[in-house]
């Protein structure tokens, strides 16, 4: 088993991924138009007048957090809650959903509520979330369209942290749910799971192939058991400082998302994941949806395999607590492997009552364990900084963890102006791209005063039309980033990317600045680039007709 395993996850049913599903696979070079038509309105069951934020705004927000904090302890017999709350599992969920995003495309992401399709639904990384997103179906019925399942997945994963004693930074709405599987999304070229063919060079982390952040194909981050499943945490920590740069986290915010995210739940890999039956997208249909079945005994509770990793991080794994750096910084750990056969790695001494007690069987307490990428915030020396501090200052970690986890929940869901609810947060962060407020009205004689100095000021309409152009064309529905909005093309790196024509941007953007300095009225230079474009536009067409 551990030649078959050597470089994979112990869970990998349905291996291949390759679909052959379209003619255009004998022409892999064409241009791909498939973006132009996405999300068919055919496939969308709440048709062309459904308005989400109007739906969203019936919400009783508070009496589904309420419900939400209920389920977290309601155990059902068909899948027992660990420690009979299902905070861990809901948590994954939501750090999943959120997880995939990226920001070299802005693909990815919580904002659609992808986890429920292919491929995503039946990645290795995320066995067993189809049982989170059955348990939450309940709720879903009875709020109806008025919360999406992308917005519910994030709302679970915030009251499954608050009923385990955090309390956590804020909730926005307004992720819509998609409908049908994104077919234009890279999520890399293997055809098969965990296979590892994105990278230049081997074993450099930095030749990890745009605009991919994860490590190998069918998984969130980076592989648990080490760099192509073998033990080495350094080698990992480059990993996973690879892999959360290209998701817009520092080498803080890392730390404090792997601890928080580890302080809480379990991974599950007590039994044979040989057995196991295949991921929900291709199991039979007599599955009703649900995958990597497991006929071990009750399959679940105690039985269950996930990940292949068995046991909890920190010493109360239901509660929140900070038990996670104590127990990573202050035990020597050796490399051990799981009932499943995957590598973890177990304290060499440790007092009985910092054990975590079992999550199913009364009275008995489990070695605690790590992960390759724990151990690799041990051993990275810039990680083991940070993780020293976290570990003396608990209330610093709980701030910047706090922070962290809305941003990695929140990052791809655009302006803050496009958020939903009461409970969004006042403060306004760096990371949202945060404009002035337009604070200035223009009357339609204002507005034509302006075009004829543009167009007078000497510059030629296709320095206006292209300045306008290329300041607009940043903008992508993925993320909802980018844009003529706030023009920052008067700014690195826009204003030095060799499409923009430094020369031609910088001697256009002069000659706007030098028309706003003399205007009575205020104007953004981001209203002056478009309204340079398009009075250009305008003129060129009267001279045509």
């Amino acid at each position: 088993m551990e030649n078959t395993l050597k470089g994979k996850c112990p869970v990998m049913h349905g291996a291949n991924t390759e679909t052959n599903n379209s003619v255009m696979d004998w022409w892999p070079k064409a241009l791909n138009l498939d973006i132009l038509h996405q999300q068919d309105t055919k496939t969308n069951p709440l048709g062309q007048d459904f308005n989400y934020k109007e739906e969203f705004k019936k919400l009783d927000l508070e009496a589904l957090k309420k419900d939400l904090k209920s389920l977290m302890k309601d155990s059902q017999d068909w899948w027992p809650a660990d420690w009979g709350h299902y905070g861990g599992l809901m948590i994954r969920m939501a750090w999943h959903s959120a997880g995939t995003y990226r920001v070299a495309d802005g693909r990815g992401g919580s904002n659609t509520g992808n986890q429920r399709f292919a491929p995503l639904n039946s990645w290795p990384d995320n066995a067993n979330l189809d049982k989170a997103r059955r348990l939450l179906w309940p709720l879903k019925k009875k709020y109806g369209n008025k919360i999406s399942w992308a917005d519910l997945f994030i709302l679970a994963g915030n009251m499954a942290y608050e009923s385990m004693g955090f309390k956590t930074f804020g909730f926005a709405g307004g992720r819509e749910d998609i409908w049908h599987p994104e077919k234009d999304v890279n999520w890399g070229s293997e055809k098969e799971w965990l296979g590892k063919s994105r990278y230049a060079e081997h074993g450099v982390s930095d030749s990890l192939e745009n605009p991919l952040a994860a490590v190998q194909m069918g998984l969130i981050y980076v592989n648990p058991e080490g760099v192509d499943g073998i033990p080495n945490p350094l080698k990992t920590a480059q990993d996973v400082r690879t892999t959360f740069k290209r998701m817009a986290m520092n080498d803080e915010e890392t730390v404090a998302l792997t601890a928080g995210g580890h302080t809480v739940g379990k991974t599950h890999g007590n039994g044979d994941a040989s057995i196991l039956g295949a991921n929900p997208e291709g199991a039979d249909v007599h599955e009703q949806g649900f995958g990597w079945m497991n006929p071990t005994r009750k399959g679940n509770a105690e039985d269950t395999v996930t990940s292949g990793l068995e046991g909890a991080w920190t010493t109360t794994p239901d509660k929140w607590n900070h038990t996670y750096f104590h127990l990573l910084l202050n035990h020597d750990w050796e490399s051990k492997k799981s009932p499943a056969g995957a590598w973890l790695y177990e304290p060499i001494n440790i007092k009985e009552e910092d054990k975590p007690f079992d999550a199913h069987i009364p009275g008995v307490r489990r070695n605690p364990i790590m992960t390759d990428a724990d151990m690799g915030i041990k051993m990275d020396p810039e990680y083991r900084k940070i993780a020293e501090r976290f570990h003396k200052d608990q209330k610093y970690f709980e701030d910047v963890f706090a922070r962290a986890w809305f941003k990695l929940t929140h990052r791809d869901l655009g302006p803050k102006s496009r958020y939903l609810g009461a409970d969004v947060p006042k403060e306004d962060l760096i990371w949202q791209d945060p404009i002035p407020a337009v604070d200035y009205t223009l009357t339609d004689a204002e507005i034509e005063r302006l075009k004829e100095k543009l167009l007078n000021s000497g510059l030629t309409r296709t320095e206006l039309i292209n300045t306008a152009w290329d300041s607009a064309r940043t903008f992508r529905c993925s993320d909802y980033r980018g844009g003529a909005n706030g023009s920052r093309i008067r700014l690195a790196p826009q204003k030095d990317w060799e499409g923009n024509e430094p020369k031609r941007l910088e001697k256009v953007l002069n000659t706007l600045a030098e028309i706003q300095a003399g205007l009575s009225t205020k104007v953004s230079i981001a209203d002056l680039i478009v309204l340079g474009g398009s009075a250009a536009i305008e003129k060129q067409r009267m001279m045509q007709v």
